[in-house]
Formats: structure tokens, C-alpha cells, sequence
């Protein structure tokens, strides 16, 4: 599967399938296609159903097979930001909920649950993140811009709750409280960061979705 991806704030991948070819998209993500695909919409059971539903995924997903020749689907973003296309052959990933768009059938997607309370209380994104491997392309939508550090071994970075948008499975992450009652209570940075240390790479993306809706919020006149 080739992809390209074009357009912005509101990106769309264009994704081009050999004859015979599957991808799985998020329910409702097709923008346009050729017409020589066709939809199935499978739940695939019970259990991987319950799975997408605690990632922030709708528990139907849609498969589209190119018959008969070599197909077109387009995938539009649902949030001002960036689309990410990431092969999962060589390293599998760690994404945020709810960031997924689209996979070639041979990506395996599973629950990934962070082992540390605090973790998992405080990180930003709650105890459970999506795991990807198998071998092809997942593409992920990535609120606002990203950018991409590759740390070493025992190399670490500190990250604002939210921030963080995918990783590669070898990266480790802790909570740390700031320091100071002072800053915690004036710095408006909150109370925790997320400590990423590496081995791998890192994706942070500039505004999550809950950044932006307090940003908005502060616009919208309260009723009287």
C-alpha cells in the first residue's frame, strides 16, 4: 500500500491498493474512493470489539478491498493537525487513544496498559494507549504539529502531560511531580511531566485536544 498525505490544518491520506489489496479505517473516515472497493464492516468478536471501545475507537471498523484492479481511498482528518503514516515492520509503536485512522490488514492492534499507577493516573492519556506491530503501515491522526526525537540508551526528556503522541515500544515513561508548591500552584504547568527515556523515538504533538478545548472555552460566553 502507497500513501500520500496532502492538505493542511485538515489533512487527508490518499492511500493506493494493488488489486486484491485490504485496509481497515476508523468508522466514518472514508472521504472518497474509486469505485472498485468494497466495504465489509466487521466487529471481529466480542473481545477485540471491547478492546477499541477502551482505546476510544468505535467498536466497528471498516475493511475496503480493491477488486478487480488497483484501487483509491482517501482518509480525512477529523481534527486540525497532522496525519502520520508509520511502518511497523521493523519497531512496533505506542500511540495515544483514539489516534487511529487506518492499517494495512497484517498490523496487529492491542490494548497497551501502562504498569505504574501514578502513570497511568497522572500521564495524560489514562492507563491505556494502543499498541501496534505485525508488519505495514498504521496511519494515525496527530493533534497539531509533531515533532520526532530519537533518544539513546538511558537518554530522557521531560514532556507536558498530553503532549505525547506516539512512541516506540522500547521507550520507557514515568510520572514526576514539578517541584516546588510554588510552581505547582503559579507555573500553570500543572502539577506532573511524563519523563520519557530512551532507547527509541519519541512523537510530541503542539496541541492536544484538551489544550484546545480550554482555549476555545475561554471564548464561548457563559449563559446568564
Amino acid at each position: 500500500m502507497n500513501v500520500e498525505v496532502k492538505g493542511a490544518p485538515l489533512p487527508v491520506a490518499i492511500c493506493y491498493l494493488a488489486s486484491g489489496e485490504s485496509i481497515i479505517t476508523e468508522k466514518g473516515a472514508m472521504s472518497w474512493m474509486s469505485p472498485n472497493l468494497e466495504m465489509q464492516t466487521k466487529g471481529g468478536g466480542i473481545g477485540k470489539m471491547f478492546s477499541r471501545a477502551l482505546q476510544g475507537e468505535a467498536m466497528f471498523q471498516n475493511i475496503y478491498t480493491a477488486v478487480g484492479g488497483e484501487g483509491m481511498i482517501a482518509m480525512g482528518s477529523s481534527f486540525p493537525g497532522d496525519i502520520m503514516v508509520v511502518d511497523v515492520s521493523a519497531s512496533p509503536i505506542v500511540a495515544q487513544k483514539s489516534a487511529f485512522l487506518a492499517s494495512e490488514s497484517t498490523v496487529v492492534n492491542e490494548l497497551f496498559f501502562r504498569k505504574k499507577v501514578g502513570t497511568g493516573f497522572f500521564g495524560g492519556e489514562g492507563f491505556i494507549m494502543q499498541k501496534y506491530s505485525g508488519t505495514g503501515k498504521v496511519i494515525l491522526e496527530i493533534d497539531g504539529s509533531v515533532m520526532m526525537y530519537e533518544l539513546q540508551a538511558g537518554q530522557s526528556m521531560l514532556v507536558d502531560t498530553g503532549s505525547l503522541a506516539l512512541m516506540d515500544a522500547s521507550v520507557t515513561m514515568e510520572i514526576e511531580t514539578v517541584k516546588g508548591l510554588g510552581n505547582k500552584l503559579l507555573g500553570g504547568e500543572g502539577f506532573f511531566n511524563t519523563r520519557v527515556t530512551g532507547p527509541g523515538r519519541v512523537w510530541l504533538q503542539t496541541m492536544p485536544v484538551s489544550g484546545l478545548a480550554g482555549a476555545i472555552a475561554n471564548y464561548i460566553p457563559t449563559s446568564s
